[in-house]
């Protein structure tokens, strides 16, 4: 069986390349009882519709090439991975050290802050350090720090404070 994002990628990466373009991710989603091949684009200064309607018809017509390529119905969308970008390579992670990040956890955890023993799940804070040999994430805010194993966090985006 084709792994579909890895053969996206495969495809897309040249249409990146000839164009000036970073590929920032692909996944294949299963959204309002439909599938969506969703390839995230970037660029320096910022991926306009007109970039991403490019990227999408060429892609299009490389995929359509491949007729066994993608076996059930789907919509191709591309798009920025916008302000709030989740972070889910290691890549992401090591760009986005000393970024505002807000992450979810699978169970909260306790935890001291300023005296007070508390309880959560969500956290914004500041990425310290990723750790790509153990796969762990370092987050702080305040004095505090905290280390998490990446698999126990169900999400981590760029977080702003608008």
């Amino acid at each position: 069986m084709v792994n579909i994002e890895a053969r996206t990628e495969t495809l897309v990466t040249p249409i990146l390349e000839r164009h000036g373009f970073e590929l920032y991710d692909v996944e294949m989603l299963k959204e309002g009882g439909g599938q969506i091949l969703r390839v995230y684009i970037d660029k320096e200064g910022g991926v306009t519709s007109d970039d991403t309607a490019m990227v999408c018809r060429e892609l299009s017509e490389l995929i359509d090439e491949e007729r066994d390529f993608i076996k059930t119905a789907y919509t191709l969308e591309v798009s920025s991975p916008g302000l709030t970008r989740a972070l889910t390579k290691p890549d992401h992670f090591l760009k986005s050290i000393g970024k505002d990040v807000e992450f979810k956890l699978f169970k909260p955890i306790s935890y001291e802050d300023n005296g007070k023993k508390l309880s959560a799940k969500e956290f914004v804070g500041i990425l310290r350090a990723y750790d790509e040999d153990t796969d762990t994430v370092t987050v702080g805010w305040d004095e505090n720090e905290m280390t998490f194993p990446r698999t126990d966090i169900a999400s981590i985006h760029l977080w702003i404070d608008f």
